[in-house]
């Protein structure tokens, strides 16, 4: 595999994990308007988009693999604990 094969397999590992953060960024700013009115979009978007990516890489190293279902649950998974960390920890106190 040559170097531009490997950026283009690395640049698509990633790619659920930078769409399903960016997505699910904003609907939560949608959905938690009054709750999420002090943070920015930009900081939800860059930690949804790190859980997943961590996610990603979770079930890359558990399972060996890439594509599994339960990897995908996994990206869920971080998605959600990052989303709570950026924006809705301190919201309802």
């Amino acid at each position: 595999m040559g170097p531009l094969d490997a950026l283009w397999h690395l640049l698509n590992f990633f790619a659920p994990a930078l769409g399903v953060g960016l997505v699910t960024a904003a609907l939560a700013r949608l959905l938690w308007r009054r709750e999420l009115r002090a943070v920015r979009l930009h900081r939800l978007a860059a930690w949804a988009c790190g859980g997943c990516a961590v996610g990603l890489v979770a079930a890359l190293v558990v399972f060996g693999r890439d594509g599994k279902m339960a990897g995908y649950a996994l990206m869920l998974a971080g998605n959600t604990l990052a989303l709570w960390w950026a924006g809705l920890r301190g919201a309802r106190a």
